[in-house]
């Protein structure tokens, strides 16, 4: 049984709540389980300097956890993110831009930005599943002004967890599963379930290929239910 209840192959409950901020182009509360992010989308009307003049766009992010977020009080990275949040961010920017089409989003930046209210494990798999949404919704807006004339997102991109723990694999771990888990994985994967990024690691004894077989089949179901909830959200 899993410290939560939950059968091996169960997200834990997701929600999505749109435009919680009043002046970025799109917003989103997501929340799994209890790790909570606020996601928020910021439309530039410039490329950034190595793109200037090749009509291309981009999409950044950054990733921020507030103080309190965690049972114990975190320092704000007031010099700079450290290793773990570049690496975050970095993640996060790489797996929106998969479904950018950047010839139509034109010499413009989006900047996606990431923070976490209340962390739970996931918080990266958060941050990707409803930076999208804050994307999809700002383009959305875009496209209703008629800055751009066709959509610059190919289709949606999610993010989910997968480990194995007491010699199964599990789906969407939570903190206690994560800590304990003798293998640790993220799936980043698009709609039409093709992947865009893995990230597997053995805490103690290797994993086997069927052990990551499994943790996969487990991402590409897990990632099928998020993104039909990031449809409704966006609907």
């Amino acid at each position: 049984m899993r410290p939560s209840g939950r059968a091996h192959d169960e997200l834990r409950p997701i929600t999505i709540e749109t435009g919680v901020s009043r002046h970025a182009e799109g917003s989103c509360l997501i929340r799994f389980g209890d790790t909570h992010v606020l996601c928020t989308a910021t439309v530039e009307e410039k490329a950034p300097p190595f793109l200037r003049n090749t009509g291309l766009g981009w999409v950044t992010a950054e990733y921020s956890m507030l103080p309190r977020a965690t049972t114990s009080r975190n320092r704000r990275e007031r010099n700079g993110p450290g290793g773990r949040t570049q690496e975050i961010q970095r993640l996060i920017g790489r797996s929106l831009r998969a479904c950018l089409d950047r010839p139509a989003l034109g010499e413009r930046q989006i900047v996606i930005d990431c923070d976490v209210l209340q962390a739970d494990g996931g918080t990266r798999t958060a941050s990707i599943t409803g930076g999208w949404v804050a994307l999809r919704l700002a383009v959305n807006a875009m496209m209703a002004k008629g800055t751009l004339k066709h959509d610059a997102l190919t289709g949606p991109i999610a993010a989910v967890s997968c480990g194995v723990t007491a010699g199964r694999a599990v789906l969407d771990l939570d903190y206690l599963e994560d800590s304990a888990a003798g293998t640790d994985a993220n799936f980043v994967l698009t709609g039409a379930g093709a992947l865009v990024e893995v990230q597997a690691s053995a805490e103690g004894a290797a994993f086997s290929r069927a052990e990551l077989d499994a943790m996969m089949t487990l991402a590409e179901k897990g990632v099928a239910e998020l993104v039909a909830l990031q449809q409704a959200a966006v609907a």
